[in-house]
């Protein structure tokens, strides 16, 4: 019955990731250039996507700031880094961007401490719903407007040191954002709230990268959004319980690993001659057209006219 048909299309749609996963190739490791005397800010720096890519900018010289908020697993992550590359400029600082305050206090804290900042990489990534201190929604506040208010405070910096370069991490989940400029932050209505509130969150960072690049055309600052690829399973953490355990093994075979998603962050950080393409949205197979709401310039000047209103610039 119906029951062996649902089983038996299973188990081909299996079989056919399967096959397509086996038959793509192992990522080459990419030829990336000497980074030595560039500094990098990593958010989230300590683990996943974060870590991949502050581990191979390290490998090529940099000195790179591990900004995170567990202190515990940053330090841990930096330690791992130093050791494993021999490069001993890899610094956890801490940065919490569910809270205004504490992104605050970091760029004072960076901009006393560090002469130069060459590459901000805004990778840091919640999908779980809930409320900061601040009063807005935590996928929000953390994806979009706590690295919005960290970027606008260390763009100074970025401009004397340019060439520089902002990497925000998006999603192709921005395909289904819907942000709406007059409940900018609060979470969004519904019975997929959490979910919505993520997807709207990884348009605003689309958007952001955009808007940013127009913004700064006349500098030697460029930005680039990133979609990492299907490694961060916020998708799946959503699914209903029922549908989890058919959802393992293709999560499984789908995701790629963290080295494996870094890649397109690292190429969007280092890649000689992308400055042309500054706002520009980057998957794995280069410079792609976002969805429809991700080019629009109208929703890209609300949003942030609505960011500097809720950070309070």
């Amino acid at each position: 019955g119906m029951g062996w048909a649902l089983l038996g299309a299973g188990l081909l749609l299996a079989l056919y990731t399967l096959l397509r996963h086996g038959l793509r190739s192992a990522p080459r490791p990419r030829a990336r250039p000497a980074l030595r005397g560039r500094t990098a800010i990593v958010t989230g720096g300590s683990s996943g996507i974060g870590a991949a890519t502050a581990l191979e900018l390290a490998r090529c010289g940099a000195r790179v700031i591990l900004a995170t908020r567990n202190a515990l697993r940053g330090e841990a992550a930096a330690s791992r880094i130093r050791t494993e590359t021999g490069n001993e400029e890899v610094r956890f600082m801490h940065l919490d961007l569910a809270s205004l305050h504490s992104v605050r206090a970091f760029a004072s804290t960076f901009l006393r401490q560090e002469p130069h900042l060459h590459l901000l990489i805004n990778n840091a990534g919640v999908s779980a719903g809930g409320t900061t201190e601040d009063g807005f929604s935590l996928p929000f506040q953390v994806n979009h407007l706590g690295h919005f208010l960290l970027t606008q405070l260390l763009l100074e910096r970025l401009r004397s040191c340019g060439p520089s370069r902002v990497v925000i991490v998006a999603s192709s989940a921005h395909c289904a954002g819907r942000l709406r400029p007059e409940s900018l932050g609060h979470p969004p209505p519904g019975l997929f709230s959490a979910f919505q509130d993520y997807c709207d969150s990884k348009l605003a960072n689309v958007l952001h990268a955009r808007e940013l690049a127009t913004r700064e055309q006349d500098t030697q600052v460029t930005c680039y959004a990133v979609h990492p690829g299907f490694v961060n399973t916020a998708l799946f953490r959503y699914a209903p319980l029922w549908l989890k355990p058919l959802l393992l093994p293709l999560a499984w075979l789908l995701f790629l690993d963290p080295s494996e998603g870094a890649q397109v962050v690292l190429d969007c950080a280092t890649r000689d001659g992308l400055e042309p393409l500054s706002g520009r949205y980057f998957t794995d197979s280069g410079p792609q057209q976002p969805w429809p709401r991700g080019r629009d310039d109208r929703l890209a000047q609300a949003l942030w006219d609505g960011s500097e209103r809720l950070v309070g610039l």
